[in-house]
């Protein structure tokens, strides 16, 4: 028997998905939470095989949750079950432990492949993230001063305001965003934009994605 503790801020997705995954044989819902503050401590008390947690949580993160539970409970399992992720979130969430991403719109017979490779301690992830997050790997990595100028070119500033921003001179604004777009391969800023949302490396302003 799987036992499953489910972490999600919605009290509808919750009880959809318990009724469904209690009609396995082999699955059993054990707890249920909708802050990842409360993550430890219903681990603690029901000692799931599975924990199912949503990556948008009031509070602490998913990927922030998911760290602090295998902090304290380096046997913990965790399945990332979201509506959407960016790359470098489903990264950040497999860095913090966590062994496989699927998104709610996942069909119900991958939601169980997922669950019970999970609790075998296997990692799962779509083909295609997967691909994707492997391509990342091989791509040359924006530095820290890169994602800073990167950050003022999403917001349109020009190399002469990016310049006096970060005190330094204007060629140099310019070397590093030739670089940046090598990096990225694409050919103007307003495609260095497009991409740099696209994968994660600048925020943005969201509203909330489930």
């Amino acid at each position: 028997m799987i036992k499953l503790l489910l972490i999600d801020d919605h009290f509808v997705v919750r009880s959809g998905l318990s009724a469904s995954l209690e009609l396995e044989d082999d699955m059993k819902v054990v707890g249920e939470a909708e802050r990842g503050e409360d993550a430890c401590g219903q681990f603690e008390r029901h000692q799931p095989d599975v924990v199912l947690m949503d990556l948008q949580l009031p509070g602490l993160s998913g990927i922030e949750a998911t760290a602090a539970l295998l902090r304290g409970h380096p046997q913990a399992r965790v399945l990332i079950f979201s509506t959407f992720a960016r790359d470098d979130e489903i990264q950040a969430a497999l860095k913090a432990g966590a062994l496989g991403y699927l998104q709610k719109s996942s069909s119900r017979d991958d939601l169980l492949s997922a669950i019970r490779q999970v609790a075998k301690g296997e990692r799962t992830l779509p083909p295609d993230i997967a691909k994707r997050l492997q391509d990342r790997l091989a791509e040359p990595e924006i530095t820290p001063r890169e994602r800073e100028i990167l950050t003022l070119v999403t917001r349109g500033n020009a190399n002469k305001e990016i310049a006096a921003t970060l005190g330094i001179s204007e060629d140099t604004v310019k070397q590093h965003v030739s670089r940046i777009l090598v990096k990225l391969k694409v050919n103007d800023r307003a495609q260095a934009t497009a991409e740099a949302i696209r994968r994660g490396l600048v925020s943005v302003d969201e509203p909330h994605r489930g």
